[in-house]
């Protein structure tokens, strides 16, 4: 682990003014010749992280004088001599792409949503993951992208990104408007995929609250952040506007506390144009920092923790904010490393 320089974590109460509390240092765990640490998991003994990376493998992380070793790989047929150490997004259909990790609490089984193969699972030791979806309604899945899983239930909420444009092509989606994205759920007792709603555009993160009776989506290309409830009276899988967001919002994942962290994927520098300024009563200085790559949620839609990237590149593509353990863990859809900081 190489320790780096610092970066600051601006705590936002719900009454102004704006505290700052203090920098905190913070490490790379650099990765072994892959890229794209997109998502992250802790497994049952609160070993990892685990990642999916840009080869078509999941890795785990052992220790600093270990560094990271093989776990799972997505793939059916994968050409170990062709993939292994790929950073190159052509190869992706053949050698897999796994976005989206979480392990289930209960059965300790790693669910993966893998942009080409669909829903997957690999039990606790690893290997070769198995599909357990690839098609809801008679459409086949283009671009899976993230997941939660209900340990009561087991049932895994993940979103479809397009039925039209694969991974590699994502900026295509955005950029035609394409609003074919779906959010689904897969029952592992029926073992059937049900669509919840359809016409989304680039649905992505995706997270459930801490008593299951909603689930967050991030809405990439509108820049929303949508609430589906899930039990009680609203049940009704309408979407609700939870929070609209400065940039495009990737990852989302809950805390012990029931909070949400909300990564910031791109459009840095271009959040004072197009943001309503909320002044702090001390300071008399907007509420949004110069450059948020992660924000934090209470279940109301309100700020409570923002992370700054400090303009700099380490903090570059953030895809995913995880609070685990008392640290930070950031991965990214495009650098080579997992970055962790002190919270």
């Amino acid at each position: 682990m190489k320790l780096l320089s610092s970066f600051i974590i601006f705590i936002f109460p719900l009454v102004f003014p704006c505290v700052i509390l203090s920098s905190k240092s913070y490490q790379q765990l650099q990765l072994p010749g892959v890229v794209g640490p997109e998502s992250l998991a802790f497994d049952c003994n609160g070993e990892g992280p685990y990642v999916g990376v840009s080869d078509g493998r999941i890795l785990k992380w052992k220790a600093a004088n270990s560094g990271w070793t093989e776990f799972a790989t997505t793939a059916p047929h994968r050409a170990r001599e062709i993939c292994d150490g790929s950073t190159n997004t052509t190869l992706e259909p053949l050698c897999g792409r796994p976005l989206g990790i979480k392990f289930n609490p209960v059965t300790c089984d790693l669910y993966i949503a893998d942009a080409y193969f669909g829903l997957m699972v690999v039990g606790p030791n690893g290997g070769q993951a198995q599909q357990l979806a690839s098609s809801a309604g008679g459409i086949p899945f283009r671009f899976t992208n993230d997941l939660d899983i209900d340990p009561n239930t087991g049932i895994v909420y993940f979103t479809d990104s397009s039925i039209y444009f694969q991974r590699r092509q994502y900026f295509m989606s955005i950029a035609t408007g394409d609003r074919s994205g779906r959010l689904l759920k897969y029952d592992p007792l029926k073992k059937n995929v049900t669509v919840m709603y359809n016409g989304l555009s680039f649905p992505n993160g995706v997270a459930l609250s801490n008593n299951n009776s909603f689930l967050l989506l991030a809405e990439s290309a509108t820049l929303k952040i949508l609430r589906f409830w899930l039990q009680g009276e609203r049940t009704t899988y309408t979407p609700q506007l939870f929070a609209e967001m400065p940039r495009f919002p990737d990852n989302i994942k809950s805390d012990s506390k029931g909070e949400f962290w909300i990564a910031m994927n791109s459009a840095r520098g271009k959040i004072e144009s197009n943001k309503k300024t909320a002044f702090c009563e001390e300071t008399a200085k907007p509420w949004f920092l110069r450059d948020p790559v992660g924000v934090k949620f209470d279940v109301n839609g309100n700020v409570v923790d923002v992370l700054d990237g400090n303009e700099g590149n380490t903090l570059n593509s953030v895809s995913e904010v995880q609070e685990y353990g008392g640290y930070l863990y950031t991965g990214s859809s495009v650098q080579p490393y997992v970055v962790v900081i002190k919270a």
